[in-house]
């Protein structure tokens, strides 16, 4: 009888924090929650975070977790790791990663070696605390770096990067630039008191246009009043056998 062999566990977790410190932690979630945004209404583009990539079958050693990916022709959805050959073998296309002061060079190297080999399309990695943007693009087999990333614009993501002396700032295709959850709800915040305000201007406005109303038919009652006492007079002055005219 054939012994059958324990069935391969592939682990949610390689045990690393998703960050190093909060400025780190941010980017990582700007960049993440701005992608599921902008991809919000199309059904077969996957946006993830820190979830482990399994390229191959069979091999549970072999995985990345990229800070950001986006996968398209994958369903949205939630996963405990992304499998390629459950994804019709669809690698990611774009990966970001935010680098920390505990990354290593020997760290980056293996990672650019991992999502060249593995299929990823665009690979960017940005330093916050240098405000400094790396970009490689695939061409044929290998990932070549991009010689200017200020004004870059992203072949597959449609977003420009855009670098100033202290910061980053991502836009989408639309021009709107990428905010982080503070900056959105008080966007939100904005736009409610705005709506408030146009409701009051409009509810103000009823308020005016029924008081114009009311004048209105005080003033066509003033003159039906008229109206009546003059031909009441008519009357009178007729079966006095006068001649109002």
């Amino acid at each position: 009888m054939v012994q059958q062999l324990p069935a391969l566990i592939y682990p949610d977790s390689d045990g690393q924090p998703m960050a190093d410190n909060t400025k780190q932690f941010r980017w990582i979630v700007v960049i993440k929650e701005n992608l599921e945004l902008l991809f919000a209404a199309i059904a077969d583009v996957f946006v993830a975070g820190d979830l482990l990539w399994y390229p191959i079958e069979g091999d549970n050693k072999t995985r990345q977790a990229p800070d950001a990916m986006v996968v398209f022709g994958r369903p949205k959805g939630d996963r405990g790791s992304y499998k390629q050959w459950e994804e019709d073998n669809i690698p990611p296309q774009v990966v970001f990663e935010i680098l920390s002061p505990g990354n290593r060079l020997k760290g980056i190297a293996q990672k650019l070696k991992f999502y060249e080999r593995y299929g990823v399309e665009e690979y960017y990695i940005y330093d916050p605390d240098g405000v400094e943007l790396i970009g490689w693009l695939r061409s044929g087999e290998e990932l070549e770096i991009i010689e200017e990333m200020n004004g870059w614009v992203s072949p597959r993501l449609g977003v420009r990067f855009q670098l100033t002396s202290d910061n980053l700032e991502i836009f989408s295709p639309s021009g709107e630039r990428f905010l982080t959850y503070v900056e959105l709800a008080q966007l939100r915040e904005q736009e409610r008191q705005r709506a408030e305000q146009e409701r009051q201007r409009a509810d103000e406005a009823l308020t005016q246009l029924e008081q114009e109303r009311q004048r209105a038919d005080e003033a066509l009652s003033q003159l039906e009043q008229e109206r009546q006492r003059y031909q009441a007079l008519e009357a009178l002055l007729r079966e006095r056998g006068i001649n109002p005219e």
